[in-house]
């Protein structure tokens, strides 16, 4: 559709309102024709009726041939019209084409302006010529012709171009009359034509303006009965709709539906008792005796939700309606919406029963848990009655999760689920805490009860799971605190119950422990000594001792051990073995061991030749920038590179393996030493003497302890050293204590040689004075076997604390006698 054919003032009304609403234009250009041609046959057998009598009246005093050609003209464009407007009509009925239209619309105009130009020859011809009684017939049938604007004003367009012409042959006409009559006339014509064409103007607005908000109405009418025709079919809501007797005059299809049964059966049926028939017990009765009442009182009501058994289950309404009264008030009945919320109230009691469960094994959360907690401290308070609280802790899981991958894990936890909810029984209530944790609130019960029931689960998550055909042996700690006895309040409980696990993992795992109070004493001292140990690494109070290593071949002090000392102001001195791993658990240890290394680097720069050996944690070497700040602190003092020596243990590669021994093989090759610390007691995996070639390797203490009582731990050091000595790698053997120890390692081609047959740790400026002790008196002949090197290098170990408690790998310890005794 061209431009043109979008203007209603020039062809159809594009500057009307509404005329820019593309949506109907066709449909609006297509009722404005039709209007027009309806009235367009009135006003050509009106204009035929008018040429033919004007023709008769002036036949004596006008040229005949002008008349009759005047005459013939008009009615033949009048026949023309009458054939084309019924022509178009007839199409119209049958199809109305956008290209019908537009050629409906060419030939209305041309008809129009045809007959507008006949008609303006009238006055201009018969104004001059005839005397002042037959002019007034002349104006008269002017001024008709011009009010025919009105007849073809649904399209302006047509309108202007019937009566301009006529009005500026009228106007050309009055010009040859006497004056000032005839102007006087034609001014007068010219405001009717004014007059005129501004109405018609309107009314072709309000034509445009009707047949829009008709068409609108009529769309929004198909709109609504779709959408009622889909809120029957297919919706969850219907409509209900009853007489003044209260009984239903239309049942849709849906209500049957989510009844179970024929929608018919339901006609005629009042509203109440359909709702009774399916009440869901006594509680679903009250619910409708609500809205029974609303109905009975005539009053309206909203969101009243009614529980319904159906023959497919439970199903929820939820009822809205009102009152009907006529316009006398007379009451008609009731109208009103139902809406089946069956979905919404079980998708809420999903989410509620979510925010209250794990996802995984469908257990109660920790949210849940909180609130248990809280309910069994309430019960032992008002009550007296004991109650426990067990925390578990799976051992195992995450080697799980890394080797068989998260899927396996998942599965896992939902059997650990499983065993525990069985275990619990209906008395005990189990939740999942989150990752592989555990809890079980048992009320009611006393600690022999607890303490068998932990044994029980102890007991079957030892037992090996069947997942995905793949057998899976794990274990669980579980930590056991009581209410009233242990604690009255949640927070105190869960902390107390955490130290127990805790207690139970430290002790070896696969076990329970119950709550004592001095677990809280030792936690109380823990975080005492982290808040201390903090600042006194800052305030200068701790220090490094150095332990000799000997060259058992030739008896000369060949490396020194850094050992971390600290004497506590007010308190004295406080074991590693204690300080170590509580700093190991904060993360603190990285602080420590960069200050250790810049210090021990520091003291070995001023001993001529002297090599000294750093051992590390394994939190400190696993991250990415130990390499860089071993670099930095070489550089920062001066230490040659060969002069350094770290010593780590082999829990230091079991999770991140290649990235540590990525880190390590830079060090090694920008020159510093690299020993295998603890060979034996930990993991002991030979791949790791393959993949990374260490330096050297230390027997730990366990084996030299009655060594000559025992030929197993003798038969065991003497293969670590034929190994090292393939692997080109030296040994060191630390806890040398007598003489006679020192026999049996030489015998067996050991190389070096650390304890307290030499000396204990003793600070940085006694080393020059230890080393002339050492050396000074005559070393025993006999080889020790195996090459060492001959430079006079003391090697020196970073933070290992050599008072640590027995039993815990990485860490030199001194005979019982001599631990935490303050060095000389």
């Amino acid at each position: 559709m061209s431009v043109s054919d979008d203007a209603v003032f020039h062809g159809d009304g594009s500057n009307v309102p509404g005329g820019n609403d593309n949506r109907f234009q066709r449909h609006i250009r297509t009722a404005l024709l039709r209007e027009t041609l309806h009235l367009a046959n009135f006003s050509a057998v009106t204009q035929a009726a008018v040429v033919v009598a004007l023709a008769w009246m002036f036949w004596d005093i006008a040229p005949n041939t002008y008349l009759m050609g005047l005459a013939i003209s008009v009615t033949s464009l009048c026949a023309a019209t009458f054939v084309a407007t019924r022509h178009h009509r007839r199409r119209f009925r049958d199809c109305a084409t956008p290209t019908a239209v537009r050629r409906g619309f060419l030939l209305a105009k041309v008809l129009s302006f045809g007959l507008g130009l006949v008609w303006s020859t009238m006055p201009a011809m018969l104004l001059p010529s005839v005397d002042n009684a037959y002019r007034i017939v002349v104006v008269a049938v002017c001024a008709g012709l011009i009010s025919d604007a009105y007849v073809v004003g649904p399209i302006f367009s047509v309108a202007i171009l019937l009566v301009a012409p006529v009005v500026a042959g009228a106007i050309v006409g009055l010009a040859g009359t006497d004056a000032p009559v005839g102007g006087y006339i034609a001014v007068l014509l010219v405001i009717y034509a004014t007059f005129v064409f501004i109405s018609a103007r309107r009314m072709c607005r309000l034509s445009h303006q009707r047949i829009l908000d008709r068409l609108k109405v009529q769309e929004q009418n198909e709109t609504i009965g779709l959408l009622l025709n889909d809120f029957e079919e297919g919706a969850r809501d219907w409509l209900w709709e009853t007489d003044n007797t209260g009984r239903l005059r239309h049942a849709s299809g849906r209500l049957g539906e989510l009844l179970g049964v024929d929608a018919t059966g339901l006609h005629h049926c009042t509203l109440a008792d359909i709702l009774y028939r399916y009440a869901d017990g006594p509680q679903g009765r009250a619910k409708i005796d609500a809205v029974v009442a609303a109905i009975e009182a005539r009053a309206p009501f909203r969101d009243r939700t009614v529980r319904l058994r159906t023959s497919g289950g439970i199903r929820w309404w939820t009822l809205n309606g009102k009152p009907v009264l006529d316009e006398s008030g007379t009451f008609q009945g009731y109208r009103g919406v139902g809406s089946d919320t069956t979905a919404g109230r079980e998708a809420q009691a999903r989410i509620t029963f979510l925010a209250g469960h794990d996802t995984l094994t469908g257990l109660p959360n920790r949210a849940a848990f909180q609130e248990a907690v809280q309910a069994l401290c309430d019960d032992g308070v008002s009550t007296g009655r004991c109650g426990a609280l067990f925390y578990l802790d799976l051992d195992g899981f995450k080697a799980v999760n890394d080797e068989r991958g998260h899927g396996t894990g998942d599965r896992l936890l939902k059997a650990v689920a499983l065993r525990l909810t069985d275990l619990a029984g209906s008395k005990a209530s189990a939740f999942r805490l989150g990752g592989d944790e555990f809890a079980l609130v048992v009320p009611d019960t006393n600690p022999e009860a607890a303490e068998a029931l932990a044994t029980r689960i102890v007991s079957a998550l030892r037992r090996a799971f069947q997942i995905d055909s793949v057998r899976l042996d794990i274990g669980a700690s579980v930590g056991i605190a009581y209410a009233p006895d242990d604690a009255v309040d949640p927070e105190s409980l869960l902390m107390r119950a955490d130290l127990a696990l805790y207690s139970a993992k430290a002790a070896g795992k696969g076990r329970w422990q119950g709550f004592d109070p001095s677990l809280e004493e030792k936690a109380l001292r823990h975080r005492q000594l982290d808040a201390d140990m903090r600042v006194a690494l800052a305030s200068d109070e701790m220090e490094l001792h150095y332990q000799p290593l000997v060259d058992m071949r030739s008896g000369r002090v060949v490396g020194f051990e850094a050992l971390l000392r600290w004497n506590k102001p007010g308190h004295g001195w406080v074991s590693p073995g204690e300080v170590i791993p509580i700093a190991e658990a904060t993360g603190f240890v990285v602080e420590i061991g960069r200050w250790a290394l810049r210090r021990a680097c520091a003291d070995a720069r001023l001993w001529a030749d002297l090599r000294v050996a750093v051992n590390i944690s394994s939190i400190h070497v696993r991250m990415p920038t130990f390499h860089d700040e071993v670099a930095a602190i070489l550089r920062e003092t001066g230490l040659a590179p060969e002069n350094l020596e770290i010593e780590i243990t082999e829990s230091v590669l079991l999770d991140h393996g290649p990235a540590v021994l990525g880190n390590l093989k830079r060090l090694r090759a920008l020159g510093v030493r690299i020993a295998l610390d603890d060979f034996g007691t930990g993991y002991s995996s030979l791949s790791y003497l393959t993949e990374f070639p260490f330096d050297k390797v230390k027997v730990d203490r366990s084996f030299v302890r009655d060594l000559q009582g025992r030929p197993e731990k003798v038969a065991v050091v003497e293969a670590i050293a034929r190994m090292a000595r393939a692997l080109s790698m030296n040994v060191t053997v630390e806890g040398v204590e007598t003489q006679a120890q020192l026999d049996v390692l030489r015998a067996k081609r050991c190389d070096i040689a650390q304890g307290f047959l030499y000396s204990p740790a003793r600070p940085a400026g006694e080393i020059t004075a230890l080393i002339a002790r050492i050396e000074a008196p005559p070393q025993p002949a006999g080889g020790c076997g195996g090459e060492l090197d001959r430079t006079r290098t003391p090697t020196l170990s970073l933070v290992r604390p050599v008072n640590e408690t027995p039993g815990r790998p990485g860490w030199p310890r001194q005979p019982l006698q001599r631990r935490f005794q303050p060095p000389a």
